[in-house]
């Protein structure tokens, strides 16, 4: 008790202070928490559970994404639950549509709210990693001390979030655990491979958006897996990740307007690196197809027509 009381009184502290506020994003949250969403971090009821219908209705809404992330989640859980993690996955606005834990630790994860049905929006629960994940747009880590609510401070509470092919925020991945042992260090590695998780579903997902187009790399050089473009048969960028929204100023919500593949890479003095990649790939498959266009062109799943004007604008003989 004496814990929650100290807990409360720094975050209305820090809220009262202007400065701390502007300089900390975890004081912007608590910030956020206490004047526009009026919570108090006193407050110790568990979090809002919404009726199972309303659960199954948000369920179905994004199952073809519950259907691409359940082998990721297994994955992910495979990694952690020995250290008694628990791996949860949410809709856009915080509520729990999964939960993979031990069956020992599931009475844990239920006391702490952390089940199916739990809305952890930060609206509702203040500072928390689903939450703020969600309200920040980007990959978080809320360590304990760090929740808004004291009655959160045993957490340890790992997100990132998963995007749609239309650029908006679809979903949170959560890694959380209430050990004492958990130690910081431990959560930048368990955060790492929440990003890199969450990464792998929001690939599959936008793929699965554009089944019968080819996917590229906004760039083979570039670190960041989710920068993807979806082209079509004629050559055309038809749909593009967030991160490859941002990265060729496309639109950033919504259908983008189809644009040649020419255009939005350029050709400057030389073939770019998306050119190079796509040469290479045209290659191959002649190479495999021991120079027949016919057949190399039905290993690239494209028309011969096709074929031969990429080979025409890549340069390459017959």
């Amino acid at each position: 008790m004496r814990h929650q009381v100290h807990h409360a009184d720094r975050v209305i502290r820090a809220v009262e202070s202007g400065a701390d506020a502007a300089r900390s994003p975890l004081a912007a949250s608590w910030r956020r928490s206490m004047e526009h969403y009026g919570l108090d971090p006193s407050n110790d009821k568990t979090p809002y559970l919404i009726e199972t219908h309303e659960l199954d209705r948000r369920r179905e809404e994004l199952g073809r994404l519950l259907a691409l992330a359940t082998p990721k989640l297994d994955q992910l859980f495979n990694l952690v639950a020995a250290s008694g993690c628990g791996v949860l996955l949410t809709d856009a606005v915080g509520i729990v549509l999964d939960l993979r834990c031990t069956d020992a630790d599931a009475d844990t994860f239920r006391d702490w709210g952390l089940h199916p049905g739990a809305d952890w929006s930060e609206a509702r629960e203040g500072t928390n990693g689903i939450g703020t994940c969600l309200a920040e747009k980007r990959r978080v880590t809320i360590h304990r001390d760090d929740h808004f609510f004291a009655r959160n401070t045993a957490l340890s509470c790992m997100d990132a979030p998963i995007f749609g092919a239309d650029g908006h925020i679809l979903a949170a991945l959560d890694v959380s655990s209430a050990r004492v042992d958990e130690t910081e260090g431990f959560n930048r590695l368990l955060s790492a491979a929440v990003s890199q998780s969450a990464q792998a579903i929001e690939t599959c997902h936008f793929r699965s958006t554009f089944p019968n187009a080819r996917i590229v790399m906004a760039g083979p050089d570039r670190a960041d897996s989710t920068a993807l473009l979806a082209v079509n048969e004629d050559d055309l960028v038809i749909g593009a990740t967030r991160t490859a929204r941002r990265m060729f100023g496309l639109e950033p919500t919504g259908p983008i307007k189809p644009r040649p593949t020419v255009d939005l890479f350029g050709r400057g003095d030389g073939p770019t690196g998306f050119e190079k990649a796509e040469r290479a790939t045209v290659m191959r498959a002649l190479a495999r197809a021991d120079g027949n266009v016919s057949k190399a062109a039905r290993l690239l799943g494209i028309g011969r027509a096709t074929l031969y004007r990429q080979m025409r604008k890549l340069g390459i003989e017959r």
